[in-house]
């Protein structure tokens, strides 16, 4: 009797989305579900540098003048932390790639490994209200609960609900200016990626206005069919 093999390979995964629009968050639920493992660029350079490996190295010596890492450097740090064990069901992209040049040389780093991008998720936003939920936001100095002038005040008013401290702090780039800056910068950048991945029937858009709960199931049932294939 023949056995039919099993596909073991791993599932990579990327979010695109503006600050704000709750990739951290949905990241976290894909790991939760799925096994996957969310790798950010500037977790991915942290935990290299720290652990002194090759490309570790190469950029502290960029990062400590100030400078920016190149293209190859993060290539560089990518492709060993995809040799770690802990990655074997798959990975969350976030952050990188940033350019479409970026995403044809991480679809070369990949395509050594036998492995591909499996879908791009595109976390869809209406800009206005986004600047409102983003600058609304502060946060408990104590133990980080998070709160909003608008969805999510304490239940007594200056009082953490958690923790019960009484100092509340707000990030100095969470207001409207800022993050309408920050809101065109993205979509401008974007969209080029939008166009490569789209290009190459990769891409989904899903409403990350609507509650968490639905961007969750939306979300975990595109995975689900990769994983299930």
């Amino acid at each position: 009797m023949t056995e039919t093999a099993v596909d073991t390979r791993p599932v990579n995964l990327i979010l695109l989305g503006p600050p704000g629009a709750g990739k951290g968050t949905q990241a976290r639920m894909l790991e939760e579900s799925f096994g996957l493992v969310q790798l950010s660029t500037g977790d991915l350079l942290r935990g290299a540098v720290a652990a002194g490996t090759e490309a570790g190295l190469a950029a502290k010596a960029v990062m400590e003048k100030g400078e920016l890492v190149s293209d190859e450097i993060v290539l560089a740090v990518l492709k060993e932390r995809l040799a770690q064990p802990d990655v074997a069901a798959g990975t969350i992209l976030d952050g990188f790639p940033r350019t479409a040049g970026q995403a044809a040389a991480l679809d070369a780093l990949l395509a050594e490994r036998g492995e591909k991008i499996d879908a791009v998720i595109s976390l869809k936003v209406q800009d206005e209200a986004m600047v409102e939920r983003v600058s609304g936001r502060f946060t408990c100095a104590g133990c980080g609960e998070g709160y909003h002038d608008s969805f999510k005040q304490p239940a007594r008013p200056g009082v953490c609900d958690k923790c019960g401290g009484t100092e509340m702090k707000r990030r100095a780039d969470d207001n409207a200016e800022t993050v309408r800056t920050r809101l065109q910068a993205y979509h401008a950048d974007t969209a080029p990626l939008i166009d490569y991945y789209a290009a190459r029937g990769t891409l989904t858009e899903v409403d990350a206005m609507a509650e968490i709960g639905r961007v969750r199931a939306e979300m975990e049932a595109i995975v689900g069919k990769l994983t299930a294939a």
